[in-house]
């Protein structure tokens, strides 16, 4: 077997509770190394321009419909095309934010996008996870529900 390029710094399962710390919210986040970028569940997604930056508000929810709605107001970083899982390409706008796995802290890019119809509000994918390693049999060992 080959030794690993790097020393992982945690072994995290297929579904994790990550706190969005400048958001003051925590959700459960899909595991998916299959998928490039993140992505946050967002409604009501609006841009606009204050004093030459671009900031976007947009509306978001912890869990399922039956969640209260929290809205957010932060700068743009980004627009993105993204391909779904279904071969789908839109556009996404992106925004950068911290993010905290049990006790790793990170900066983390999240695409917004309306997940109301997924089980989870919140997908992490490959390149949040840089330097984790998988379990695919398990969940939630850096904290319950």
């Amino acid at each position: 077997m080959k030794e690993l390029p790097y020393t992982p710094k945690a072994v995290i399962g297929r579904r994790e509770m990550v706190t969005l710390p400048e958001m003051g919210m925590t959700v459960c986040a899909k595991i998916d190394t299959g998928a490039r970028t993140s992505a946050l569940h967002a409604e009501d997604i609006e841009i606009d321009e204050e004093e030459g930056h671009l900031w976007v508000s947009f509306t978001t929810r912890s869990g399922g419909q039956e969640t209260p709605p929290h809205h957010f107001r932060t700068h743009l970083h980004d627009r993105r095309r993204v391909t779904s899982s279904n071969g789908h390409k839109e556009w996404r706008y992106v925004i950068r934010t911290p993010l905290q796995l049990g006790k790793l802290e990170m900066m983390v890019e999240l695409t917004l996008t309306d997940r109301r119809n997924m089980r989870h509000p919140m997908l992490l994918g490959r390149r949040a996870l840089r330097r984790l390693l998988v379990a695919p049999g398990v969940t939630f060992l850096h904290g319950e529900p």
